[in-house]
């Protein structure tokens, strides 16, 4: 569960700006897009979250921070050579910002308990990092590193309740990469819950969702629970009665891979490829269904089934999802449905979430969000991102959003000026 991401420095982010999943006090859709976090402090977060505003403006870059959070945490360790720098860029419209780190922090649980992890990084190396646990409501310091620019090393902080052999994994922990990777490369067991956030928890789709996705998984998952992806299907309206996979041979000549392909990749392709899916409808005055090939269904028929597999396992697995315009590729209905699925406690019994950026003002809509579910974007003089809530302009319950937004009430909108032809 995401409670919190504050991103400072980074691209077109000058200030620190904070998006925050945490609900407000609103009582409107509170039972079906909020859920209980456990916490007396934090009683409920949201299920999802949009972010709206003009081209340009660093919607895009939120996404592409917690990327690279999520990148660097999984593989600065292992991924990195000595000195390799890190591909992260400041907000260059100051003289000053282009020479300080970034800075990025994240508030979120993993199994029933409350986590505040950040850094700051140059292009050159780690500069600060942190960690703090609230197992019980009050924080613990498990460790802190600050660079000492005299001395030219890290300082370190390590709270009492921190387990591991410390100075082992300090000493192991090159500037280029983090303490929290480094010590998972050298099996620290406390810290597993704090990665296993990153790498089985968080999902980041830096362009849009519909259109980085084939349908091998869905494939896949139609040999072990094909109810399930039917059912995903009928929830969306289509007349889609039943769904049959067919093989047909295929010589192994015809699949050409280079020699480092994974192997666990190459296999379900092939065997993807190998695979027909054919979906019945029903025929007029008739039981019987006609099947027709997947092939042969509309674009949105076909991008949704793409798509069954990818939103099942994110809803059973409690995953926490950014997806840079959800919309692309996909019909405003179908996106509709997707959110809806994640809005719906019934379906979504693990707690996944949602935050997605979009041009959609159909979706602004009361009807699918809270009024503390809805963000804005926009930059000022300096070229500076802001990100701000809904929840500043105190909007009346069941306001028309998406009227108010086109009218400019809000902000975030694009600035087109008069054309002028000689």
């Amino acid at each position: 569960m995401l409670l919190e991401f504050s991103v400072k420095n980074f691209r077109s982010i000058k200030e620190k700006q904070t998006l925050s999943l945490v609900a407000d006090k609103g009582k409107e859709l509170l039972e079906k897009n909020t859920f209980q976090t456990g916490l007396k402090n934090i009683p409920r977060a949201v299920h999802s979250a949009v972010i709206y505003g003009p081209n340009a403006a660093g919607k895009s870059n939120f996404i592409l921070a917690m990327e690279f959070v999520e990148e660097t945490v999984l593989s600065s360790a292992k991924a990195k050579q000595e000195g390799e720098p890190f591909r992260v860029k400041p907000f260059l419209f100051d003289a000053n910002t282009e020479k300080e780190p970034s800075e990025f922090e994240i508030h979120f649980m993993q199994a029933d308990i409350r986590y505040q992890y950040g850094f700051t990084v140059s292009p050159r190396m780690v500069v600060n990092e942190w960690l703090s646990v609230y197992p019980k409501g009050r924080p613990q310091v498990w460790f802190e590193r600050k660079y000492n620019v005299e001395k030219e090393k890290h300082d370190w902080i390590f709270g009492s309740f921190f387990k591991g052999n410390r100075e082992m994994i300090a000493n192991a922990t090159r500037k280029n990469a983090l303490f929290l990777s480094t010590a998972i490369q050298l099996n620290n067991e406390q810290l597993k819950p704090v990665y296993d956030w990153f790498e089985k928890t968080l999902v980041v789709f830096d362009v849009g969702f519909g259109e980085v996705l084939g349908d091998e998984y869905t494939k896949e998952i139609c040999e072990e629970n094909k109810d399930a992806v039917k059912a995903f299907l009928a929830a969306a309206d289509l007349s889609i009665l039943d769904i049959k996979l067919e093989r047909e041979a295929i010589s192994p000549e015809r699949f050409k891979f280079a020699s480092d392909f994974p192997s666990e990749i190459k296999e379900m392709m092939m065997k993807s490829m190998q695979t027909r899916v054919k979906v019945a409808h029903r025929k007029t005055l008739s039981s019987e269904p006609v099947f027709l090939d997947l092939q042969e269904e509309s674009d949105g028929t076909r991008k949704l089934f793409a798509l069954a597999a990818p939103w099942l396992n994110i809803l059973s697995q409690g995953r926490v999802v950014f997806v840079d315009e959800l919309n692309s590729s996909l019909h405003p209905l179908m996106v509709r449905h997707l959110i809806e699925l994640v809005n719906t406690p019934a379906l979504n019994k693990s707690g996944a979430q949602l935050i997605f950026t979009t041009h959609d003002t159909s979706l602004l809509d009361a009807d699918i969000f809270r009024r503390d579910q809805v963000w804005f974007v926009e930059k000022d003089k300096e070229n500076s991102t802001h990100l701000y809530p809904l929840t500043e302009f105190s909007p009346r319950q069941g306001e028309a959003l998406g009227k108010g937004y086109l009218k400019g009430r809000y902000g975030a909108l694009p600035f087109i000026g008069e054309i002028k032809i000689s």
